[in-house]
């Protein structure tokens, strides 16, 4: 099963991102019966997804996963949902272009809202099970992680492809509080176990999607 995994540059004034770390960690895992490609990402808005689409296209992969950072979460949260707008709300910062939209539709004729196709429950569920601290998140925001789902869902929507694809955020790394004590964080090996899992959930929930298929149309 082929799986693009996508992480993004540090931004916010920040000099380092966690997803970014751990693309570069995933770039040396093995897991039996998955193919990994990882692939950074700029935080500027559409330039993210446009790049992320055309790893798509060259790579075909069967499962996109694409890593964001959520500082201030506590827990590592597969989101549910992706909403058709790009806005920065005052006080936040703009990408790393300079580029603040407000109530911008990020595809105009598009519908509101496009949901995971990943399974989310169960990927909370066996990180949980783990020992590591998951829970489904409701809202992806409207910066540049809600941006790069609400995209790559779309263009599998349009183009009416096989392939299953969410998003999932992750919390400050150890290394980032100790420049900001009082956010929450975790380390980065535990970030890397949890990705482990969701590549591995997915591997297993999608197989057993296509055998009770298969039974069905017997």
């Amino acid at each position: 099963m082929k799986f693009l995994i996508s992480g993004f540059e540090p931004f916010g004034g920040d000099a380092v991102n966690p997803t970014g770390a751990l693309m570069e960690a995933l770039a040396h895992e093995v897991i039996e019966g998955a193919v990994l490609k990882t692939v950074l990402l700029p935080v500027n808005f559409d330039e993210c997804a446009d790049m992320l689409i055309a790893e798509m296209q060259v790579f075909q992969p069967d499962i996109v996963i694409a890593c964001g950072l959520a500082k201030g979460r506590t827990a590592i949260t597969p989101e549910r949902i992706a909403i058709n707008v790009k806005d920065i709300p005052p006080g936040s910062y703009a990408d790393n272009q300079g580029q603040r939209p407000v109530d911008e539709p990020i595809a105009a004729g598009s519908p509101d809202g496009l949901f995971s196709t990943l399974p989310i429950r169960a990927m909370v569920n066996d990180m949980t099970a783990a020992g590591i601290p998951a829970t489904v998140s409701n809202t992806a925001g409207t910066y540049i992680c809600n941006n790069t789902m609400y995209r790559i869902l779309d263009y599998i929507r349009l183009q009416q492809l096989p392939v299953r694809a969410g998003f999932v955020h992750f919390p400050a790394s150890t290394e980032m509080a100790v420049q900001a004590p009082s956010v929450p964080s975790l380390p980065l090996p535990v970030m890397l176990d949890a990705l482990r899992s969701i590549i591995r959930t997915v591997m297993s929930e999608t197989e057993t999607n296509k055998q009770m298929n298969k039974q069905m149309n017997k």
